[in-house]
C-alpha cells in the first residue's frame, strides 16, 4: 500500500475513534471497533500532516528522564540529594509536616496550571512519556489505540486523590488531632526509601505506562487511572490559557484525530471556541496540524460557566456500559485495588491502580466471550460462530489466571488486614481480655502465610512479634530467622541473637552476631555481644539463658 494510503486509511480510523462516528469500542462484536460504520469527510480534506510539536515534546520528556538520573547520580556521588520531585510526597508534609521538594513542586504545579492548563501533564510527566512511546510503537505496527469511555471509572482519579491526600487530613479532624508543625526537609540521605525496587519500577512502567495503553487506549492511566490529573483537571478548569478557535475553521476534523488525548477538539471549539475539556494535555498537536491555522493558544476567559450552561445543549455522549455494568465495574476495580495495594509488602499504590484497572477490562471480556458468539480484539478474531478460536482460548487461559489471581490475593490481604486489626485492637484492651484477641489475630496471619503465594517479610515480622508476646519463643526464632533471609537488617539479627540466647542455641547466637557484623562491621552492640560470648567460652563458663 502506499504511504499516503495508509496515512489516509490510518487518518480515517483515528476519525472514527475519535470523532465519534463508529459505536463504542466495546459495543457489537469487537473490543476495538473494528466494525466501523461508513464515515464522511468532507470533500476538502485530506490526511492530516504530521505533527511539528511531537519532536518538541519528545525532547521535553527526554530531558525530564535525563534530569531525574542526573538527580539520582547526585544522591549516589554525594550521599545527600534534594528530597524526590514526586507529587506523593506531599503526604508526607500533610501528615507529618515535613515540607520537602515533592510538595513544593506539586503546589506549584497546581498554581501554573491554574494560569497556562495542563502543560506539565503533556510536557514533563514521565508517566506520560511511557504512554505516548506505547501509543507511538502500536501505531507503527498499523495499531490505532482505542478508547473505552466509562460514566464511573473517569471518577477514579478524584476517588484516589481523596484517599491520598484529603481523607487522612478528615480522620486527623475527626479524631482531634492537631495540625503537625511544619518542618523543613528540603534534602535526604535516603532518597530511594520512598521508591520501589528496581523490578518493582519496570513492573509499573509496563504495566501503568504500556499494558494499559495496549488494553484500554491512549493516556488511559492519565484519564482512568492518575491521583495527581485529578488535581490538575480542577485547576484546568480555571486556566484562562487556552487552545482556540477563530473563524479559519472549516471543520475537517484533523484536530480530533490526532488528538491523543482523547478530547472531541471539533466539537469543542464548534461549541466554546475553545477546548474546555480538562482531559486536554496542551500537546498542541491539534493547533500543529491544523491546515487552515485557526487553533491557536491563547488567553482569554476560562469559560468554565459557559461549560456549564451549555452541558445540556451538548451532544449526547456515548458510553461503552450500561449501568448494572458499570456498577459492577467499579466494584472489582475496588476489589483489585484492595488486593493488590501493598501485596506481598512490594506493590506500590500506583501499580496496584494500574492492576485493578486491567482486572475491570478482564472482567469485560469474559463477560463478552460468555454472552457474544462472535468477538474479536484487534483485528483477531477471538470467538466465532459460538467457538474459541486458538487466541480467544489463550486469552481467556490468561484472564482466568489474572481473575483467579486476583480472587486469591484479596483473600490473603484479607487475612493479613485482619490479624493486623485485631493485633492493635489487642493493644487497648485489659490483659484479661488481650490474650483472646492476640490469639484470633495471630491465626488470621498464619493463614496468610499459609495461603501466600510469597513469602513476605513484613509479616513474618508480625508474626514474630505476636509468637514473643505470647511466650513461644522457638516458634518466634524461626519465623524471625525466615524474615531475616528475605530482609536482613542489624537489628533483627540482634533480636535473633536474643532469641536464640533465650533458648540456649550458642551457635546460632555466634551465627546471627556475625551476620549483623557483616551488615554493618562497627556495631557496637553485635560486637560487645560476641565479645562476651567469646569470653565465656574461653573461660569454660556457660552461657547464660
Amino acid at each position: 500500500m502506499p504511504a499516503s494510503r495508509g496515512r489516509k486509511a490510518l487518518h480515517i480510523k483515528s476519525l472514527q475513534r475519535n470523532v465519534g462516528q463508529v459505536g463504542p469500542t466495546l459495543n457489537g462484536t469487537s473490543l476495538d471497533a473494528d466494525l466501523p460504520r461508513a464515515v464522511k469527510l468532507p470533500q476538502h480534506c485530506g490526511p492530516p500532516r504530521a505533527s511539528r510539536r511531537s519532536r518538541y515534546r519528545a525532547i521535553s520528556l527526554i530531558a525530564v528522564h535525563l534530569a531525574v538520573i542526573g538527580h539520582v547520580l547526585h544522591w549516589k556521588l554525594t550521599g545527600r540529594t534534594i528530597t524526590p520531585l514526586e507529587p506523593s510526597e506531599a503526604m508526607a508534609t500533610l501528615e507529618e509536616g515535613l515540607l520537602n521538594a515533592g510538595f513544593l513542586l506539586f503546589a506549584g504545579l497546581i498554581l501554573i496550571t491554574l494560569i497556562f492548563g495542563r502543560f506539565f501533564c503533556g510536557w514533563a510527566c514521565h508517566f506520560l512519556a511511557y504512554q505516548d512511546l506505547c501509543s507511538w510503537l502500536m501505531k507503527k505496527a498499523g495499531i490505532v489505540p482505542g478508547l473505552i469511555r466509562s460514566r464511573l471509572l473517569i471518577l477514579i482519579p478524584f476517588g484516589v486523590a481523596f484517599y491520598m491526600f484529603i481523607w487522612p487530613q478528615v480522620a486527623r479532624i475527626y479524631e482531634g488531632r492537631p495540625a503537625p508543625a511544619l518542618v523543613a526537609h528540603l534534602t535526604t540521605g535516603e532518597f530511594w526509601k520512598t521508591m520501589p525496587g528496581l523490578w518493582i519500577g519496570l513492573l509499573t512502567v509496563l504495566v501503568d505506562g504500556f499494558l494499559i495503553v495496549y488494553l484500554l487506549g491512549a493516556k488511559s492511566f492519565c484519564n482512568y487511572g492518575c491521583p495527581y490529573g485529578a488535581f490538575f483537571q480542577m485547576a484546568d478548569r480555571f486556566a484562562p490559557g487556552r487552545i482556540r478557535v477563530n473563524d479559519a475553521c472549516m471543520g475537517c476534523g484533523h484536530c480530533t484525530a490526532t488528538c491523543t488525548s482523547n478530547v472531541r477538539v471539533h466539537e469543542e471549539v464548534a461549541r466554546f471556541g475553545a477546548i474546555q475539556d480538562q482531559n486536554c494535555m496542551k500537546c498542541l498537536d491539534c493547533v500543529s496540524v491544523c491546515p487552515t491555522n485557526a487553533l491557536s493558544y491563547r488567553f482569554g476567559r476560562s469559560g468554565f460557566l459557559k461549560r456549564l450552561f451549555e452541558r445540556k445543549r451538548r451532544t449526547r455522549r456515548v458510553f461503552d456500559f450500561s449501568w448494572p455494568e458499570e456498577l459492577g465495574l467499579l466494584a472489582l476495580f475496588l476489589l483489585g485495588l484492595y488486593a493488590f495495594r501493598g501485596l506481598y509488602g512490594v506493590v506500590p499504590f500506583l501499580l496496584s491502580i494500574g492492576l485493578a484497572i486491567i482486572v475491570t477490562w478482564s472482567a469485560v471480556v469474559v463477560w463478552r466471550l460468555i454472552r457474544r458468539p462472535d468477538l474479536r480484539f484487534r483485528k483477531r478474531p477471538l470467538k466465532a460462530g459460538g467457538r474459541f478460536t486458538g487466541a480467544g482460548l489463550l486469552a481467556a487461559t490468561l484472564i482466568g489466571t489474572l481473575l483467579a489471581f486476583t480472587f486469591h490475593s484479596a483473600w490473603v490481604q484479607y487475612h493479613l488486614r485482619e490479624g493486623g486489626r485485631l493485633l492493635i485492637q489487642a493493644r487497648e484492651l485489659p490483659p484479661e481480655l488481650r490474650s483472646p484477641a492476640l490469639t484470633d489475630g495471630l491465626s488470621h496471619l498464619l493463614e496468610a502465610e499459609r495461603w501466600g503465594l510469597f513469602a513476605h517479610a513484613e509479616l513474618l515480622d508480625r508474626i514474630t512479634g505476636t509468637l514473643r508476646f505470647q511466650g513461644e519463643t522457638d516458634r518466634a526464632a524461626d519465623y524471625l530467622e525466615r524474615s531475616c533471609e528475605l530482609a536482613p537488617t542489624v537489628e533483627k539479627y540482634l533480636e535473633l541473637s536474643s532469641l536464640r540466647l533465650q533458648l540456649g542455641e550458642v551457635e546460632a547466637v555466634r551465627e546471627a552476631l556475625l551476620r549483623a557484623l557483616a551488615l554493618e562491621p562497627s556495631q557496637p552492640t553485635a560486637t560487645q555481644r560476641l565479645e562476651i560470648l567469646e569470653h565465656r567460652q574461653a573461660a569454660g563458663l556457660r552461657t547464660p539463658r
